[in-house]
């Protein structure tokens, strides 16, 4: 059991959550705001294209492997303590990215990074749910949380070109170290410990289990169409991510606490909430990484400009994030999950005519739509993940919707990517390719549109309260003996 600490007044909590949002900012800043630096990156360090998927996607991927156990081990020895490990680690992985003098050094520092950001996303979650326990000030804290997921990403293309221009792409990771080193100090001095009631163990096998399915899959995916998808590396890289892919939920179902908690998944909102972010965040991975290229290597912007360009998009999602939360907070997410839909899906029809030359009447409002889409997504992405959950396992359930994210933009990059990349040849060029990619991104907008509006149904509502009365009914958030679960 942790001390009890005197509750802060509502200046510290809003505090705590500036705090919190800060370091959420450079992490989902740097989503994004490295796929502008790709073309100078591919000709400085001699990349592939498949190299440039490694260079986003060796993030993402440690990212996402590493949300759970970060969020489990931070309510168990102390969120404030692991949170202000992750700035560190993300500070010192930013600073060897800039400095990286080859391709394979890049990759592997971006792990680093990655490390270092999986301690403080679910983990800045935890605390702000934890520090605002009036369940309305938490939506509405959420909501700021999801807006700021949105600004940060969005952002990141514009941010990016301003560096990459002005400085060369090693300053798109300087940028980093000082905003990261403020955040540690204002961590320090502001936010305090908190730890849940009851330790969760922790889930090793399940752990190593979710490694291979993400790592292998992935690899297998990117490295598939330049070693061909019948050779010996790349079918023994997809056996084993079939095979973790199996054994993962069976295990889960075996040990007392799991990694990820099956109960969660009883809740309609909750899955939809995965699957959501999983979609979205496709789309993204794919929007950004193929209108880099695009706008660089076929329209020959700068960086600069091609960020401009994607000025539609960020300002939009600057509008559409906050205006996302209050509509979360006041109405619920019904009305955001179907726009958002919507909007992701007009945007990816509209890309299907992509050419080489299209005009303005065609791009902007595609990026305009898209960022209305994005925007309003990750406000009812993060109220559903965390609605209902114990709070004993806050650090868990707000990882698993950040690993959903992660997850959901390293299959975008790398599906996408590798879809595009195997079309070039037969369609006649980089542009008529894309077009594969943009009808992905569109079938990915109606998956959105479709969960919204099941989602949010009264049946739908219905089982997310039966997941929170069987949780309250167990002190801990203590999950039932396997046996239990067939009465």
């Amino acid at each position: 059991m942790s001390r009890p600490i005197t509750a802060p007044d509502r200046r510290h909590r809003l505090l705590i959550l500036a705090v919190c949002c800060l370091s959420l900012f450079i992490v989902g800043l740097d989503n994004t705001v490295v796929n502008i630096a790709l073309p100078a990156i591919r000709e400085d360090l001699d990349a592939p294209a498949s190299g440039l998927q490694w260079v986003i996607d060796a993030y993402t991927l440690v990212l996402a492997s590493l949300l759970m156990l970060s969020g489990s081990v931070a309510d168990r020895i102390g969120r404030k303590r692991v949170f202000m490990t992750g700035l560190v680690l993300f500070v010192l992985g930013s600073l060897l990215c800039s400095l990286a003098p080859g391709l394979g050094w890049l990759i592997g520092f971006r792990a680093v990074q990655a490390v270092g950001g999986s301690m403080m996303n679910p983990v800045a979650m935890s605390i702000i749910t934890n520090t605002f326990t009036d369940p309305g000030e938490r939506a509405r804290a959420i909501g700021v949380w999801g807006g700021v997921i949105g600004i940060s990403m969005a952002l990141g293309p514009l941010i990016g070109g301003l560096l990459v221009d002005s400085a060369g792409w090693p300053s798109v990771f300087l940028i980093n170290v000082p905003v990261g080193l403020a955040a540690c100090l204002l961590t320090f001095r502001y936010v305090p410990e908190s730890r849940a009631p009851r330790a969760r163990r922790l889930d090793p096998v399940g752990q190593l289990l979710m490694v291979v399915l993400l790592g292998c899959g992935t690899a297998a995916i990117i490295e598939g169409p330049g070693h061909g998808w019948t050779s010996p590396g790349i079918l023994a890289l997809a056996a084993l991510a079939a095979a973790a892919l199996v054994a993962f939920p069976l295990w889960e179902l075996r040990v007392a606490e799991p990694l990820i908690d099956p109960r969660f998944f009883r809740s309609a909102p909750f899955t939809g909430a995965t699957v959501t972010a999983v979609c979205a965040f496709a789309a993204l991975g794919g929007f950004l990484f193929l209108n880099t290229l695009y706008l660089q290597e076929v329209r020959h912007y700068t960086p600069v400009v091609a960020g401009l360009w994607t000025l539609p998009m960020a300002g939009l999602t600057l509008v559409a994030a906050p205006l996302s939360g209050r509509i979360v907070a006041g109405r619920g997410p019904r009305l955001p999950l179907l726009v958002s839909g919507a909007a992701i899906t007009a945007s990816g029809l509209l890309l299907t005519r992509l050419t080489a030359d299209s005009s303005a009447l065609l791009l902007l409002p595609a990026y305009a739509l898209f960022g209305i889409g994005f925007g309003l997504v990750n406000a009812p992405i993060t109220n559903s993940a965390v609605s209902g959950m114990p709070l004993s396992q806050a650090g868990v359930a707000a990882a698993v919707a950040s690993t959903s994210r992660q997850v959901g933009q390293s299959l975008g990059v790398a599906v996408i990517g590798s879809v595009v990349a195997g079309a070039v040849a037969s369609a006649g060029g980089f542009t008529p390719a894309t077009h594969a990619g943009w009808w992905i991104v569109t079938g990915l907008g109606l998956t959105v549109l479709l969960l919204g509006l099941v989602t949010t149904t009264p049946w739908a509502t219905a089982t997310a309260a039966r997941v929170a009365a069987r949780s309250d009914r167990r002190p801990g958030g203590v999950r039932e003996h396997p046996a239990e679960r067939l009465r």
